[in-house]
């Protein structure tokens, strides 16, 4: 099972290097003024989303399945922490589907949202991360 646990932290770094880096592209897409620039982060965006990002994601889950079947699943009804810790992951899956989204909106010229707003989406996976750590590391009641 250590093996499992290694991969899916690995995986878990991966789609979290995604999910930081991507919201930072677009907060210098939507600022950015000319076609150079807006084609190169059209690519830059493409090939984070779907070629780091949502394969890091997609095997981060698989491999915590594999862990919660292997030796957590009696404790899941139990541990609260965990119950927090999967309840935090299906957000981030729904923020890595708003930022596909995103990445479309900006593929298509469509988008309507300011370098501000993208500052603060960016802030958004941090906080998840930070306290889906410590829920892991303390496993609180």
């Amino acid at each position: 099972m250590l093996w499992i646990k290694s991969f899916h932290i690995i995986f878990m770094v991966t789609w979290f290097a995604g999910l930081f880096y991507l919201p930072r592209l677009f907060v210098y897409h939507a600022a950015s003024d000319d076609q150079i620039s807006n084609e190169r982060f059209k690519i830059m965006e493409r090939k984070l989303f779907f070629g780091i990002m949502t394969p890091g994601g997609i095997l981060t889950i698989i491999f915590g399945l594999i862990l919660l079947q292997g030796y957590a699943w009696e404790a899941y009804a139990s541990q609260m922490w965990l119950h927090a810790k999967l309840g935090l992951v299906a957000i981030l899956v729904v923020y890595h589907i708003y930022c596909a989204k995103l990445v479309k909106d900006f593929k298509l010229d469509r988008n309507q949202k300011s370098h501000v707003f993208y500052r603060w989406f960016n802030e958004f996976p941090v906080i998840l991360l930070v306290v889906i750590v410590i829920l892991v590391v303390i496993r609180p009641g």
